[in-house]
C-alpha cells in the first residue's frame, strides 16, 4: 500500500513554484510541498517573508529558495523562472496564491484601490500563467493551482473588487484547462471557505458576520491552513492526471448550504 501510494501522490523531487508564499495560506501550503519532497521557490513581493518560509522549509530539512516577485510585473515572473531553471533545471508545478483586499463600500473604492487589487489577484495570476505555465507548455507537462475563493461567485459582501477578481481567476483557470490540455498542462482552481487571518479577523470578520458565516459552514467553524494541505498535494500529483478545469472547494461545507 506504502508503494502503491507513493506512486500515485509522490512529488518527490519535483519543482514548484508559489506566489504570496510569504502569506498565511500559501506558506503552509509551501511548507506541506517541501514536506512531500518537493523543491521550493517561494515568491513573494516581501522578500523577507518569503525567506521566512524558505528558511523553515531548510530548517526542517527540505530544500527551497526565496525570490523577491512583484506579480504585477512579468519580468519578475521572468527573472524568477530563470533563478529556478538555473538552480533545479525544471519547473514542475505553480500556484498563484498571491493577495490582495480591501473592506471598502462600493460607493467608496477609488480606481487606484479597483486597479491594485485586480492587479495583485487577477493580472498578477494571469502574468504568472503566461510565464510559469508557458515554460510548462513548452516542455508539455507540468500542473497549476490557481485559488479562487468562495466569492468567485455568487459574490461576497464587503469584498467587491476581490470578488470581481476571484471571479476572474476562475474563469482563467477553465480558459486555460481548455486551451493546454492537449499540451499535458492542468489547470485547476482551489476553492477555499473562510481560513481567516489576524488582517481579516480585523476588517472582516465583525461578530454578526461570524454568526453569518460560521451558520452557513455545516462543520460550524473556520478552516485551519493545513486543510488546504491534502488538496493542493493531490493537484499537483499524478493522482489527479485526468483532472483539469476543475474548481475544487475546500470549505467545510459552505458551498453546498442553503438553508
Amino acid at each position: 500500500m506504502t508503494d502503491y501510494l507513493r506512486h500515485l501522490f509522490g512529488l518527490e523531487g519535483k519543482v514548484a513554484a508559489l506566489t504570496g508564499a510569504g502569506g498565511h495560506l500559501v506558506g503552509e501550503m509551501a511548507r506541506a510541498l517541501a514536506r512531500a519532497g518537493v523543491r521550493v521557490a517561494a515568491l513573494d513581493v516581501d522578500l523577507a517573508s518569503a525567506s521566512r518560509t524558505a528558511d523553515a522549509i531548510a530548517a526542517a530539512g527540505g530544500e527551497a529558495v526565496a525570490l523577491a516577485v512583484d506579480v504585477r510585473r512579468k519580468a519578475d515572473y521572468e527573472t524568477a523562472l530563470d533563478a529556478i531553471l538555473k538552480r533545479w533545471g525544471r519547473l514542475d508545478g505553480a500556484v498563484f496564491g498571491a493577495g490582495a483586499n480591501a473592506p471598502t463600500p462600493f460607493a467608496d473604492i477609488t480606481i487606484e484601490e479597483w486597479n491594485d487589487i485586480l492587479a495583485v489577484q487577477l493580472t498578477g495570476t494571469m502574468l504568472g500563467c503566461q510565464v510559469l505555465g508557458g515554460h510548462m507548455v513548452a516542455e508539455r507537462r507540468g500542473a497549476i493551482v490557481t485559488i479562487a475563493s468562495a466569492s468567485s461567485g455568487p459574490p461576497l459582501s464587503k469584498a467587491f473588487t476581490y470578488s470581481v477578481a476571484k471571479a476572474g481567476v476562475k474563469n482563467l483557470t477553465q480558459n486555460l484547462a481548455r486551451e493546454w490540455a492537449a499540451a499535458n498542462v492542468r489547470v485547476n482552481a482551489l476553492r477555499p471557505g473562510f481560513f481567516p487571518t489576524e488582517w481579516s479577523m480585523a476588517h472582516f470578520i465583525t461578530p454578526e458576520r461570524e454568526a453569518a458565516i460560521l451558520g452557513h459552514t455545516p462543520m460550524r467553524r473556520y478552516g485551519t491552513p493545513g486543510e488546504l494541505a491534502g488538496a493542493v498535494l493531490w493537484l499537483l500529483s499524478d493522482a489527479a492526471s485526468f483532472v483539469t478545469g476543475a474548481e475544487i472547494a475546500v470549505d467545510g461545507g459552505f458551498t453546498a448550504m442553503t438553508i
